[in-house]
């Protein structure tokens, strides 16, 4: 029998310190929880009390777990994570060996789904759910088993493999090119830039490592999503930095060409990310080993 003084843990309250540990953010954790950042906050603080035990150094700005928060995060995690594999198991309607992936909506779009019935044509037993979503944050979804994410430094708390570099080029339409006028790497045509919101700065770090000097007064469009700045470039709207090899197809297609040799290469990287407790899972496995295989050093 309990005792009077019993401190009672909540499941919820660990689950959702997993997810506050992994990004080292309340705001991150709200996000995929579903929740306010307070309510995170909220729930913390009373594992925290029930435990006696403090969790996160917190500062103005940053949030970072103490020592016997990381302890409790590596022996917890697992176990969460074995918790929402024995529940999808019994899931009506749900097939306990489908691998669930996440990949951003332009790799799905422009190279994954493209290539995934190479696989589902080798493993056809194998059931595939694919979500394509959160284009730009740097965090693997809870409830999949593989992400593939664009990440500035090896993601942190999970396991993961290197796929490529982000390398960006300048593209633009046919007759966007055909009127564009360079001399002496200056620009002097009309010349309206494309921004995709997640990269504000790239114009000017591709204009510093190509030597080309931009209009001072060039008119920018700043867009939310890849595939909307690829549009916007094929209709001519203006110039864009769009990724390679994720736009190979559009090249190919003459849709858009690319207006200099120049690239740039990125601080981030493509990353396929995996939860460790399936990563002994036969069919998460395969799918694993077949991505490495067919995108890894794509670039």
């Amino acid at each position: 029998m309990a005792s009077g003084n019993a401190v009672q843990i909540s499941l919820r309250g660990l689950r959702t310190f997993c997810v506050a540990a992994r990004y080292e953010s309340f705001r991150a954790a709200s996000q995929e929880l579903f929740i306010t950042p307070s309510a995170v906050s909220h729930q913390i603080k009373r594992l925290e009390q029930a435990l006696g035990q403090r969790l996160f150094d917190r500062k103005s700005r940053e949030l970072s777990l103490t020592e016997v928060g990381r302890s409790l995060y590596e022996d917890i995690s697992p176990l969460i994570d074995q918790l929402h594999v024995v529940a999808a198991s019994y899931k009506k309607g749900g097939r306990a060996d489908a691998v669930r992936i996440s990949v951003q909506p332009f790799f799905a779009s422009e190279l994954f789904v493209p290539r995934l019935s190479e696989f589902t044509e080798q493993h056809p037993d194998i059931d595939i759910q694919v979500g394509a979503s959160d284009e730009t944050s740097e965090k693997h979804p809870s409830d999949s088993d593989l992400s593939i994410r664009l990440y500035r430094s090896q993601p942190q708390n999970m396991a993961s493999s290197l796929l490529f570099p982000l390398r960006l080029v300048p593209a633009g339409s046919p007759d966007f090119k055909k009127n564009m006028v360079v001399k002496n790497k200056v620009i002097s045509s009309d010349f309206p830039l494309l921004v995709h919101e997640s990269r504000p700065k790239a114009w000017a770090e591709w204009a510093n490592v190509s030597g080309v000097q931009l209009p001072a007064n060039a008119k920018v469009t700043r867009l939310d999503s890849m595939i909307a700045v690829m549009r916007a470039t094929e209709r001519g709207l203006g110039a864009a930095l769009v990724p390679l090899p994720l736009a190979d197809l559009w090249f190919e297609h003459r849709s858009i060409v690319r207006l200099f040799k120049q690239q740039l290469v990125t601080d981030a990287n493509y990353f396929l990310v995996w939860k460790e407790a399936r990563a002994g899972d036969d069919n998460v496995r395969k799918l694993r080993e077949w991505i490495l295989q067919t995108f890894a050093s794509s670039a």
